[in-house]
């Protein structure tokens, strides 16, 4: 064979070779993203809010659907969604870690009391309206620190058993000190923390009404293998739930009723289900996830202050 030959020879070992090379870990990247099972993770925010929230969390129960919810248990109504999910141990519980009160004439304020954490309230003593508002007022961290607290504790003393952490609006890890006061009380309490266990996250909240359940079933659709989550703000268009004015949207203030429902309608229908169960879909609690995994390999994600609209938009 002559030297050009053996040369051609030589280079094509060397280029199947690196293609090899090139290939092998895409082939290993496909068959472990084929073996992994898609989970759907369902969590109720804002339980406890109000009696009409409540009122629906019990409507999605009957559906049987495993879901968690995240409770304020700095609102009144905590008590009334601590009495119903007593009754439901199969239910994963989370403490919706709140410092703002939203709404123009349904307040609330600190676990606390105004008087020992001045820095979080406004000058009628409730909590501010929107995060702006609650960063403009530059409030004290240690004050931040003991509010968050006592609302951990409170919810550790109704004899629910509290599986995780969350954020109210995202006020409470809307900058990096914050972020890191909520770390530090998951881990002395023992809580795991919504979407640090790599969990792509999307909302319903910012979609229109009508469509609701078309965005809900593409979600299904959409999801791709391992952990998902996507989070739901449920309420019933009640006189008590249309009354709500929220001030954070002052182009239609009204909303917050309408789109309650139809994120309840959505949960509830069954269409939902039967494309669950179409594509093979596995829904789970933060119950379920803290059992199976532990807290030891929570992360923050990426991108905290925020929910994406697609899990195409997921890191």
């Amino acid at each position: 064979m002559s030297r050009k030959a053996r040369g051609h020879v030589v280079f094509a070992v060397v280029a199947l070779f690196a293609l090899i090379v090139g290939y092998l870990p895409r082939v290993a990247e496909a068959a472990e993203s084929a073996a992994e099972p898609t989970q759907l993770m369902i969590r109720c925010d804002d339980v406890g809010m109000c009696h009409g929230v409540n009122a629906a969390v019990r409507e999605l129960l009957a559906t049987g659907l495993p879901f968690s919810t995240s409770v304020m248990f700095a609102c009144p109504w905590h008590l009334e969604a601590v009495e119903i999910l007593k009754d439901h141990p199969e239910v994963g519980v989370g403490v919706h870690l709140t410092l703002n009160s939203e709404w123009a004439h349904y307040k609330w304020g600190p676990v606390l009391g105004a008087a020992r954490v001045p820095s979080l309230v406004d000058s009628s003593g409730h909590f501010f309206a929107s995060e702006a508002d609650f960063a403009a007022a530059a409030p004290n961290l240690d004050e931040v620190r003991a509010e968050l607290e006592a609302q951990i504790e409170r919810a550790l003393a109704s004899g629910l058993r509290i599986d995780y952490i969350d954020f109210h609006m995202l006020t409470a890890v809307s900058t990096p000190e914050l972020q890191a006061i909520v770390e530090r009380l998951a881990a002395k309490h023992q809580l795991g923390i919504s979407r640090y266990f790599g969990e792509r996250s999307v909302s319903l909240w910012d979609v229109a009404p009508g469509r609701k359940l078309p965005r809900l079933l593409e979600f299904v659709r959409q999801a791709p293998p391992g952990l998902n989550l996507v989070v739901l703000h449920l309420g019933t268009d009640s006189p008590e739930m249309a009354a709500l004015i929220d001030l954070n949207y002052a182009a239609d203030p009204y909303r917050v009723a309408i789109h309650r429902q139809a994120e309840l309608d959505a949960a509830t229908s069954p269409a939902f289900r039967a494309a669950l169960e179409g594509a093979g879909i596995s829904l789970l609690t933060y119950r379920d996830l803290v059992a199976q995994r532990g807290l030891a390999g929570m992360k923050a994600p990426e991108v905290i202050t925020s929910y994406s609209t697609t899990f195409a938009e997921n890191p």
